[in-house]
């Protein structure tokens, strides 16, 4: 069993190698599972390439990247590192200012042995201020649904939604067609999204995946309640007419 995290990066170089330090950290014993992280360097102007090279040829899981000089959307930036991962790898993502805990592909792949069938996993996670001080009040804990239309209709009622914390294989990546190259936003909730659509319900996992990391240039910093339901709505008309049939609503 292989895993492949997914890291795409811009100017994080106060944050990366505590990043790619986490998931070098990873305890997968007693399974026997290999991982590595693949990371895109998405245009970057501080010196983030120049730590990647030298991160590169360190011990420890393999760390691979590409970089391109023309920061792009976050759909492509993904897309552009999963194309090199094995076909039977399990996907991991993980934002280049997260620390992922020690033990999550331990669970993850635990989880893959026990459900032979299924897909993609969610778990819960934790969040953190800058300093890596843990929120209290923060925690963000998965919900279990009867069907995938169940879980569609919560996220498009704003009751239930996925980040980073999630675990999928590269068969239903490429089933559903990736991530989308258009979205400024919310790409990884599209990709969710279609798993749903195309009738993949999620193993709900009570460990923790990760913590997330705010502070001041978080991507999703200004994003409020407005800011959420417009990225439903938008993700909503795309597929209006399949989620129309199975009596989810409009956001």
């Amino acid at each position: 069993m292989h895993f492949s995290v997914i890291t795409p990066t811009h100017n994080r170089r106060q944050f990366l190698p505590e990043a790619v330090a986490s998931v070098r950290a990873s305890i997968t014993a007693p399974l026997d599972i290999t991982f590595e992280q693949l990371i895109c360097e998405n245009g970057s102007t501080d010196d983030t390439a120049t730590w990647l090279r030298e991160a590169a040829k360190q011990d420890g899981a393999p760390v691979r990247y590409w970089s391109q000089k023309i920061k792009s959307l976050p759909g492509p930036a993904r897309n552009t590192v999963i194309k090199h991962a094995p076909a039977e790898a399990w996907l991991v993502p993980l934002d280049d200012d997260d620390i992922m805990l020690q033990r999550n592909l331990f669970h993850y792949a635990d989880l893959i042995q026990q459900n032979s069938s299924a897909q993609w996993f969610v778990a819960d996670f934790l969040r953190m201020d800058q300093e890596r001080r843990y929120l209290p009040g923060e925690d963000y804990y998965a919900w279990r649904f009867d069907s995938p239309t169940d879980m569609l209709r919560a996220i498009f009622k704003a009751e239930h939604f996925i980040q980073g914390n999630v675990c999928y294989s590269h068969k239903l990546f490429e089933e559903v067609g990736g991530y989308d190259e258009t979205l400024p936003m919310a790409e990884d909730l599209d990709l969710y999204v279609r798993f749903l659509l195309a009738g993949h319900q999620p193993v709900i996992s009570p460990h923790i995946s990760h913590l997330h990391r705010f502070h001041t240039s978080n991507i999703s910093v200004g994003v409020d309640a407005d800011k959420h339901g417009n990225d439903l709505r938008e993700i909503y008309d795309r597929y209006a007419q399949e989620l129309g049939k199975q009596g989810i609503e409009r956001p």
